[in-house]
């Protein structure tokens, strides 16, 4: 299934229209020195008003599926209380249109715009955040049905708990080891308690996913213990606190030993474990880039290049004594290192630990600076390197079949340059660029070549790019 992906806030725009509510993001942007430049969603692509121009561009691209997120402000604007169906009515339109494209749609129920009055009540720290999701996806299971291709209940709640509530570099911009620590288990909630509501309006057969940035973590030194050590740490806040419960029904217990200073994981209730512990027609996963981890001697400052934009706070709970390590380029314009292998080994792991479950490349994709250039009349942009990207990792993906793994998809992130989060406009990642002053879309040669790759069927060369 070859497919692209974009989220509600990063495109949409129209936040103060069809009776849409506020969200964290809305907040989050407008608070000064939140974003780059100030930059707010505000407007974004205008996907709100120009979406059957970016089904048409879907359709042209000859994608069999588009992965998109359900803005949860915009169809109950407080996130309890009553339902808005005029954003319902958005939704049921782009997936009517999408399905007389022939296009699939895999819908994302939360990608982060949590509505601004969960959060004043404790957000994703509060367990009835997690109860009013499970009421949510009900209410969007039964409005949808089965035109919905694939359920993903939650993207990156990783982010969502440790950026948001960890280092506070996202929506809500908390810094709080406790804060995240719950958050994280209320996400793990909020998935389990939702899979049930949309199996229990859809059938038992209703595909449902979750969608995760598990973290490529390599050791320094392969051959130190505590560089190993290290790894194990990193892996149990970052992969682990999701994987365990979501899969084995279990968090990992180095961590719960680390973290005892900080709570007794109280807010892990009877039976919560069994509620998270639901089977998944398939697993999201999202990859961009590897780590690089030792043990940190406790001499100078720790090094913190983990990726992720910097800040006071501290996403790796528990792993306070690891170094996160500059990588060897070449990197992208988000300055994380261009690694594809480590998509196949990521691939590959998985598949080896759940051999019996299915998985799907969600998000994969790069931000470079674009440029415009016009030749003849003709406008164009050369991104050359985003299509190298494109390629290795592609390659990457059919390398992990061929060895086994069972991935039914790719999803290239993302269809539409658009606002990335805290770094605003600055960087795109998009395969269509998006001019934010006239909102006019145009393919990117990385678009021509995905065109062609999934009309074929076949790897292009890194040069195909003309179009046709």
């Amino acid at each position: 299934m070859w497919g692209s992906a974009t989220a509600s806030y990063q495109i949409e725009g129209g936040v103060g229209e069809g009776g849409r509510g506020r969200s964290i993001w809305d907040t989050f942007s407008h608070t000064p020195g939140k974003t780059l430049n100030g930059d707010t969603g505000d407007v974004a692509d205008d996907h709100f008003h120009r979406w059957r121009q970016d089904v048409r561009h879907i359709a042209d691209l000859g994608l069999d599926a588009y992965r998109f997120s359900i803005a949860w402000p915009r169809v109950q604007p407080g996130g309890s209380g009553e339902f808005n169906p005029e954003g319902i009515g958005f939704y049921s339109d782009l997936l009517d249109a999408l399905l007389a494209v022939g296009v699939k749609p895999v819908v994302t129920l939360y990608h982060w715009d949590l509505p601004q009055e969960l959060q004043d009540a404790g957000g994703w720290t509060n367990r009835a955040t997690a109860e009013a999701f499970a009421r949510y996806a009900r209410r969007m299971a039964e409005e949808f049905g089965d035109r919905v291709e694939v359920w993903t209940t939650l993207n990156e709640p990783w982010c969502t708990a440790l950026l948001g509530y960890g280092s506070g570099v996202h929506a809500p911009g908390i810094s709080d080891p406790v804060a995240a620590l719950r958050a994280i288990h209320h996400l793990n909630l909020a998935h389990g308690l939702a899979v049930r509501e949309i199996r229990d309006v859809l059938g038992a057969s209703a595909k449902v996913s979750i969608t995760l940035n598990l973290h490529v973590v390599r050791p320094d030194d392969p051959s130190s213990q505590a560089d190993l050590e290290a790894k194990r740490k990193a892996d149990e806040i970052a992969n682990e606190s999701f994987l365990g419960p979501l899969l084995e029904g279990a968090y990992p217990a180095g961590l719960l030993e680390r973290t005892a200073s900080l709570t007794d994981w109280s807010f892990v209730r009877d039976g919560d474990l069994e509620a998270i512990h639901r089977p998944l027609t398939v697993l999201g996963v999202n990859y961009y880039s590897t780590a690089r981890v030792r043990a940190w001697s406790g001499q100078g400052q720790r090094q913190q290049a983990d990726g992720h934009k910097d800040s006071a706070g501290n996403p790796w709970i528990g792993a306070e004594d690891v170094e996160f390590l500059p990588q060897p380029g070449p990197h992208t314009a988000m300055g994380w290192n261009i690694e594809p292998a480590g998509l196949t080994d990521l691939l590959l792991q998985l598949h080896d630990r759940y051999p019996d479950l299915a998985l799907m490349v969600t998000e994969n994709g790069a931000a470079f600076d674009d440029e415009v250039t016009v030749t003849d009349g003709v406008a164009r942009v050369h991104d050359p390197r985003r299509v190298q990207y494109l390629h290795d990792h592609v390659e990457a993906l059919g390398l992990a079949r061929d060895k086994g793994a069972d991935v039914r998809g790719y999803f290239a992130w993302s269809l539409l340059d658009n606002f990335e989060w805290a770094y605003g406009y600055d960087r795109r990642f998009g395969i269509i660029h998006v001019d934010y002053d006239t909102q006019e879309r145009l393919w990117k040669d990385s678009a021509h070549w995905y065109h062609r790759l999934v009309t074929t069927g076949a790897l292009p060369a890194v040069t195909d790019t003309e179009p046709r």
